[in-house]
């Protein structure tokens, strides 16, 4: 079924809106690590290991590059709202995009009666 103008217009607003209320914004994915040492005596090397961690490390793209960035404990649970921010910024994008393509097809369309 074919969205009307005004509906299309009203679904623009509100993602617009949504935009607006996201807060803080990081790309990317934040993983938990654990490490393993050097040191042949150390707890890490027993049977079964237990492992250095975690660590939190946050893996991101930008601008062509990949990188790397270690987030510190207390931090997490800010990264990981900002990582779900930008991931709703881009499903919202996608969104926006889509409905302002048919906005301006039902606009062509109506302009051509």
């Amino acid at each position: 079924m074919k969205k009307g103008i005004r509906a299309l217009e009203t679904e623009i607003e509100r993602i617009k809106q949504e935009l607006l209320s996201l807060g803080d914004l990081r790309p990317g994915s934040l993983s938990k690590q654990y490490n393993v040492c050097g040191n042949p005596r150390c707890r890490c090397k027993e049977d079964p290991p237990r492992k250095h961690g975690p660590y939190y490390q946050l893996s991101f793209t930008r601008k062509g590059r990949s990188r790397t960035q270690f987030i510190k404990k207390p931090h997490v649970a800010m990264v990981r709202r900002q990582v779900k921010n930008y991931r709703r910024l881009r499903t919202l994008i996608d969104r926006w995009i889509e409905l302002s393509a048919q906005l301006c097809q039902r606009r062509m369309e109506q302009e051509t009666r």
